[in-house]
């Protein structure tokens, strides 16, 4: 047996699914009133669930077909890691006993969490130089005209520590959620739901474009929202769902699952993977030489509920 293989299978035999889930930020809580010995429920935010089965060394999500062993978790965990990268993430994890962290019971609760809506009023909005704004541009590769974009539309804003914080909105453009971004880290908040991060048209040339970002995994809230989507891109000739994922197994696979979503509607899909043989989009972005960007304020995008909005008026009959 090579090296590598031989690696492989320590790896598979060492690592518990579950110790994954409890230290992987951000993390899952064992759900006990609903687990059995060989059937743990693992849950995160506002309805992701996992399942680890086979002593730890198997999961399954029951919102999905996703399942497998624990690469295939590592990487349904974090899409973007290459199999390599998960290798080196999974070897800091060996011999490390899941501590099946429970869930805080509701009743036991003496605070409510801030409403989401509250913290991120709280929160400044996206500024360029400021420090959010430099990691963005720095190590994920964003063009200024985007962030300028995404701080018109209101859909991100400073964290602290540097982070940026992104809104998670519904169709109507009502907040439901922050995914939490800083240089080594990433959270969602608590008492938000995951739906979407969405971004209208950033080409300045057209007003009926949404770009939308699932935020990892695709939990109810993420699913409802997909729907609610293909249900207007199905009343359009020209409606199209277009999948932007990772060059890797798990970023086809995600790809999969959106077309299925997409033909279940009745719309079209297309998919594009990252060019030159790279991985992800953000390696793209990295490497892209800067291009300077002289931003027309009279094209930029309408708000999260006005491309709703407008979709609306345009697919509704007209009265004479």
């Amino acid at each position: 047996m090579r090296e590598q293989d031989a690696e492989i299978e320590w790896l598979k035999a060492e690592v518990s699914c579950a110790a994954l889930l409890e230290r992987l930020p951000p993390v899952w809580q064992l759900d006990r009133a609903e687990s059995s010995r060989r059937s743990l429920k693992y849950r995160r935010g506002g309805g992701e669930i996992v399942i680890v089965n086979h002593d730890g060394r198997g999961w399954w999500d029951p919102l999905s077909e996703a399942r497998g062993d624990i690469f295939t978790l590592v990487r349904h965990l974090d899409p973007g890691l290459s199999f390599g990268a998960a290798r080196r993430v999974l070897r800091g994890f060996v011999g490390i006993a899941p501590a099946f962290p429970e869930l805080p019971a509701t009743r036991r609760s003496r605070e409510s969490p801030v409403p989401v809506a509250q913290r991120w009023e709280r929160r400044r909005p996206l500024s360029p130089g400021s420090a959010a704004w430099r990691y963005l541009t720095g190590q994920r590769g964003l063009p200024e005209h985007i962030l300028m974009a995404a701080r018109m539309a209101d859909a991100i804003r400073e964290g602290p520590r540097g982070s940026a914080w992104f809104a998670h909105r519904d169709g109507a453009g009502l907040l439901t959620g922050i995914e939490m971004r800083g240089r080594a880290w990433r959270t969602f908040s608590a008492g938000g739901e995951k739906t979407l991060f969405r971004l209208p048209a950033i080409e300045g040339e057209r007003r009926d474009t949404l770009y939308a970002a699932t935020a990892g995994g695709m939990g109810p809230g993420t699913i409802a929202a997909l729907h609610q989507i293909l249900q207007v891109l199905a009343t359009d000739p020209a409606g199209l769902l277009i999948t932007a994922t990772d060059a890797d197994t798990a970023g086809r696979r995600y790809a999969a699952r959106l077309a299925a979503l997409a033909a279940e509607a009745g719309v079209p899909f297309d998919a594009i993977l990252p060019p030159d043989g790279l991985n992800d989009w953000n390696n793209v972005l990295c490497t892209l030489a800067p291009v300077p960007v002289t931003l027309d304020r009279s094209a930029l995008p309408c708000s999260p509920s006005d491309f709703s909005r407008e979709l609306s008026e345009r697919n509704s009959p007209q009265r004479t």
